[in-house]
């Protein structure tokens, strides 16, 4: 499963997976996480690249979209997951040591950015209902209301914009 690199599954206990598993502990770590590593909102966030930084983006998205910006819960999930592909990608295909995640929110809009020092575009490839990889940008494309990338002197910010309601 996407993101979940690395986590041990339970295998058939969903009963007990669902008793350690509560919103309360979920916001304590990404609480946790945003004291840990700062708040993408006020500064780029750097996060060292490997799997389980995804993990700290995902956490560190979600304080600031659910809690922060007190957005809906669809709005969190769906940056939540964006992020994690965006990560993912960075991850897997830049070499870098370290990668940045910044956060964004004007009216109508918010905005997540993750910048690498790669300049290699990526590349939005056709999904079939089989693949088994491959589906980040198109998960990205088709839940974000916008996308791109941004090259920098050394690097590329890759970045997904969606629209809120502001209350």
């Amino acid at each position: 499963m996407a993101g979940l690199e690395g986590m041990e599954q339970p295998r058939g206990h969903a009963h007990a997976a669902a008793a350690r598993w509560s919103p309360t502990v979920e916001d304590e770590h990404a609480l946790k996480a945003l004291e840990l590593y700062g708040n993408p909102t006020e500064a780029e966030v750097p996060l060292p690249s490997r799997p389980e930084s995804a993990a700290t983006a995902r956490r560190l998205t979600q304080v600031v979209v659910l809690r922060h910006w007190g957005l809906t819960p669809k709005t969190t999930e769906d940056a939540v997951l964006l992020v994690s592909e965006l990560v993912g990608n960075a991850v897997r295909h830049t070499g870098a040591r370290v990668f940045g995640l910044r956060l964004h929110r004007r009216r109508g809009w918010i905005r997540v950015e993750v910048r690498d020092p790669s300049r290699g575009l990526p590349c939005l490839m056709p999904v079939q209902p089989m693949d088994i990889s491959g589906r980040g940008l198109f998960l990205v494309d088709k839940l974000a209301d916008r996308w791109g990338v941004d090259l920098l002197p050394r690097g590329k910010t890759t970045w997904f914009e969606m629209r809120v309601t502001d209350r």
